[in-house]
């Protein structure tokens, strides 16, 4: 069976968010939707093959948005706009962009635009992120980032943050975050884990200002998406 190739539509207007995804689903696709750069971003680690963009968003425009994910992401990027200026192109282009569909466009249009592109796309190795308002988690190059500064942390450090926050919301006691990290037959004690969670919490709050990372009393600790 063939593997289904992944969108990511980030639009505000829902009518054409919906259109697409209906039509692009029954041409076998695997289709995401968003109605804004926030609800866009937590959608990227979906890994998408291709992501088309509304360049006139309320809260992020189009262009600053593919501006700044760009870094992390090197999927195909397709603007759709309702104008479309040489200067919007150049922006466009310099901010990462491969493609501009204008609105409004044919159904088969865009069809024939997405095909196209992925096609072309040769370059198979997503880069696999995830990304909190200016905290950026690249999971693939095993660094943290805040408005593109890299925070440094061990490589015990990167571990727990990436098992917390790759399952966001659940909760682990201190005896199963050791045991996935350091293995069933670790020769130590689970209380490492609170020192390195104290430190990870230290280096975020720092930078951040959040600490990413709460103590549910009791029970453990869970990665809070923010």
């Amino acid at each position: 069976m063939p593997i289904k190739m992944k969108l990511l539509i980030i639009d505000d207007e829902r009518s054409i968010c919906n259109l697409i995804k209906l039509h692009f689903e029954t041409e076998g696709y695997i289709v995401y939707a968003a109605s804004n750069a926030q609800e866009g971003k937590k959608l990227l680690a979906s890994k998408p093959d291709l992501i088309l963009l509304d360049i006139n968003m309320p809260d992020v425009n189009g262009i600053d948005f593919c501006r700044g994910i760009r870094k992390y992401i090197d999927c195909p990027i397709l603007f759709l706009t309702s104008r479309v200026t040489e200067q919007d192109k150049i922006l466009g282009l310099q901010a990462g962009g491969d493609d501009y569909i204008t609105k409004p466009f044919s159904i088969a249009e865009l069809s024939a635009r997405v095909e196209a592109h992925l096609r072309r796309e040769k370059r198979g190795n997503h880069k696999n992120v995830k990304m909190y308002g200016n905290l950026v988690i690249d999971y693939n190059g095993r660094s943290v980032y805040f408005l593109d500064d890299l925070i440094p942390f061990s490589k015990k450090e990167f571990d727990v943050i990436e098992l917390l926050s790759l399952n966001e919301g659940q909760v682990f006691t201190k005896e199963i975050l050791y045991e996935r990290i350091w293995g069933y037959l670790a020769e130590g004690n689970s209380e490492v884990i609170k020192e390195h969670i104290r430190k990870i919490r230290g280096k975020f709050q720092e930078v951040t200002g959040c600490k990413y990372i709460e103590t549910v009393w009791g029970v453990g600790y869970k990665w809070i998406g923010i």
